[in-house]
Parts: C-alpha cells; sequence; structure tokens
C-alpha cells in the first residue's frame, strides 16, 4: 500500500509541474528566470579620512556577479552606528540603478568635515530589494578616520540642536521655569540605607532632600546642589523618573556644567526598570556620565551588568576635556542607543562603545526600558571623602536634556 500511495503522489506532482510549466494563455511558455540564475550583488567596505573644509566622499562598490540582459534596481540605505546622519556624514535612502552589462556600480556618500579631535568612527550601508539581482553581501560599513587633532569647545560651552533629520524628538526637559515637573520627577530620599548598610551601596556620605536648597529651577537650568551641613554631614538631591518616564533606544542629549572638588560625585545616569524584580545589576546600568571631583578634567561612560555583587561586571571608557575642566562650561553627553549597541559621546565626540559581545556568556540587558537618575554625591568609595580642599556648596548644572526616536 505504501508503493502504491507513493506512485500516484508521483503521478499527481508530474501532472501538476505539467500544467505550471505548460503553455500560456499567448502561446508563449510561462517559464520565469530561476532566482540561481539571476546574476548576485555584493557590495565592498569604504573608508576615507574626514577632513576638515573639503567635503570628501565615501564611494562604495556594487559588484554584479553574473551575466544580466535586464537592468537592476536595487535600494540603498545608511544607518548610524558610531558615525550620526546629519552629523557626520549625509544620510541616504535611495535607489541604484546597474545599466547592462555593467560589471559594478558606485554609491556615493558625503563625510561632514569638522575639526574636533574624535575617534574613527563607521556607519552601515545596506542594500534591499533588488529587482533583477538577488544580493549575497547586504551591508558594508563606511569608515571616517578622524585625521584632526584639536578638541574646541565654543564660548559659553557646547549646545546641540533641538531637531536633527530622521529623528524625532519625543521627550524633552528644558527647565525653562519651576517648579520641577513632578509628573517627570521623583525625589529619592534619606542616607540609603538597606539591610542595615547606608551610603546608597556605595558608602557615600549625603543625605538626599527634595528641598529647594538641594534642587531647583534657576536661569532655566535644573541646579542640584551639595552642601555641607555639619562637620561630617552633608545634603544633596537625587531625581528619578522611574514609574513615570521610561525609554528605550535612541538619541539622548543632556547639557550640564558640572561640580568638582575632592569626594564630589555628580552623576547623570540610568537604571533597567525591571531593577525592583531581577535587582542590580542584571537590570542593566548605563551610566552617560559620572565625574569624580578631583579628576574634574576627566568624565566617564560605563555599562554595568551581570551577576549580583561581587561577582558584578562593567565596561567603561573616559574622556578628557584637554583644556578648560567640566566645571568652567557647559558640555553635551550624548547617548546613541540603538538595539544591540550603545554609543556615548561628548559634544558629539565618540569615546566609548558597546555590544552584546562585551557580555561574555552574561545576558544583555540593554535592549529593554530604562529610567534616568540625576544625582549630586558626596563621598563614597570611587570619588572619597571631601577634605579641607572641597569647597561647598557645588552645584551641576543642567540646561536641557532630549530625548529622540528614529522617524
Amino acid at each position: 500500500m505504501y508503493r502504491n500511495n507513493s506512485s500516484n503522489l508521483y503521478f499527481l506532482l508530474f501532472l501538476f509541474l505539467f500544467i505550471a510549466c505548460g503553455d500560456d494563455e499567448n502561446g508563449g511558455t510561462n517559464n520565469p528566470t530561476p532566482a540561481a540564475d539571476l546574476p548576485v550583488l555584493n557590495i565592498e567596505n569604504s573608508a576615507s579620512t574626514e577632513g576638515n573644509e573639503e567635503q570628501k566622499i565615501l564611494k562604495f562598490t556594487v559588484f554584479v556577479q553574473g551575466a544580466y540582459t535586464e537592468d537592476i534596481q536595487v535600494t540603498y540605505k545608511t544607518q548610524d552606528a558610531s558615525a550620526l546622519g546629519s552629523i557626520d556624514y549625509v544620510a541616504a535612502d535611495e535607489i541604484l540603478t546597474i545599466k547592462s552589462p555593467a560589471t559594478s556600480a558606485e554609491i556615493e556618500i558625503a563625510i561632514i568635515p569638522d575639526d574636533l579631535n574624535e575617534g574613527n568612527e563607521h556607519f552601515l550601508l545596506q542594500l534591499f530589494d533588488a529587482e533583477n539581482a538577488t544580493i549575497r553581501t547586504a551591508t558594508a560599513r563606511g569608515i571616517i578616520n578622524n585625521d584632526d587633532t584639536a578638541l574646541t569647545s565654543p564660548e559659553g560651552g557646547y549646545s546641540t540642536p533641538a531637531t536633527y533629520p530622521d529623528w524625532e524628538l519625543t521627550w524633552a526637559e528644558e527647565f525653562k521655569e519651576g517648579p520641577i515637573n513632578q509628573d517627570n520627577w521623583t525625589f529619592e530620599m534619606g542616607n540609603g540605607c538597606n539591610q542595615g548598610l547606608c551610603g546608597w551601596g556605595n558608602q557615600e556620605l549625603q543625605s538626599y532632600t527634595a528641598d529647594s536648597t538641594n534642587a531647583r529651577i534657576e536661569d532655566d537650568n535644573l541646579i542640584i546642589e551639595a552642601h555641607k551641613t555639619g562637620s561630617a554631614s552633608y545634603t544633596s538631591a537625587r531625581m528619578i523618573t522611574k514609574g513615570k518616564q521610561n525609554f528605550r533606544f535612541g538619541r539622548i542629549d543632556i547639557r550640564a556644567q558640572l561640580p568638582k572638588g575632592q569626594g564630589i560625585w555628580p552623576a547623570l545616569w540610568m537604571l533597567g526598570k525591571n531593577i525592583d524584580q531581577v535587582g542590580w545589576p542584571a537590570c542593566g546600568e548605563i551610566d552617560i556620565m559620572e565625574l569624580v571631583g578631583h579628576e574634574p578634567e576627566l568624565t566617564h561612560g560605563t555599562a554595568h551588568f551581570g551577576p549580583p555583587a561581587p561577582n558584578n561586571r562593567f565596561i567603561g571608557s573616559s574622556f578628557n576635556a584637554k583644556g578648560p575642566d567640566f566645571s568652567e562650561t557647559y558640555h553635551v553627553f550624548t547617548l546613541v542607543w540603538n538595539p544591540g549597541s550603545i554609543y556615548w559621546y561628548v559634544d558629539d565626540v565618540l569615546f566609548h562603545e558597546i555590544n552584546p559581545d562585551i557580555t561574555s556568556g552574561s545576558a544583555y540587558p540593554f535592549n529593554q526600558e530604562f529610567f534616568f537618575i540625576f544625582n549630586v554625591a558626596v563621598g563614597g568609595l570611587w570619588p572619597g571623602s571631601p577634605d579641607e580642599t572641597t569647597v561647598f556648596p557645588q552645584q551641576m548644572k543642567v540646561d536641557y536634556i532630549r530625548f529622540f526616536e528614529k522617524e
């Protein structure tokens, strides 16, 4: 019975193929070109120095493998990585036509020159939706090699625009008038005591308050101010958006001027919104900016992850202002946060990046929603305690925070 059924199936399959491949209604043969017979497209990486004034062009070559008679069309689109469209290069979303019988064609992407001393950067160029061809290598890297030596900060400090091409501003705090918006922010209070240990897990010395002495809006800035209130007692403020505003994937710009001094520890950072369920650091921590006051020319960007302490893990990099320190003028601290990658910038200069490879077996927690934390700590394991050189009060001024999402 099994063999008889097989014979019937083979006959039906033969009959179906005969009908499908038979003459069409116009008397011709309905036999489209199999995909295997179509020419194949491959795209190669391209690299160039950035330049200071004259605009340079990255030329990507798309190669055609195989014979063809009909012109090929393929859509190409740029995607930000460490280089950003409208800042580092001119973004594109267009169609390339390759005329038969050409064996290659070029895509040109313009580099935006500047004189900032930044690291080498890259973006991606992707091919998709090919007509009359198939795509084998769909993605290429556009590599922009830095050739500058000077890091400049304009008078009054660095600033970034309120709009970018291909990005939508979906949330912002401009801090134009008080009081502090309770729809966005909650004050965390006290000494951070937990199971008999105080100091917010870092042996910090301050007590956080919601008093206007420690946090207020003044001169179009959010002011977080640390005070000395006794021989070894201090107050400050710690503000969070937990339970009110959560964020995932986008560009974050925070313009701020930072405090300094031995034992002073300002931070602009984020925690995974699931911290109450999974704990720290399994929830993930993204430190957009941290500074320890005895090194006022350095800021740090860090990602924390992994199992509970003492086996927790982190990876970070620092940025050197190479001039007036971060207490003397405004700088913009930027996070470009994509699925599977995060890039840290100061004044649009890249200095740190991560992807899932950093976890080496630990979960990568940075593809979920996070909330913001702004605070100025006093003392702690990293900065140490204030001493006789530390001047109080110390202020962190935040001019704005803006969150953009890809359109």
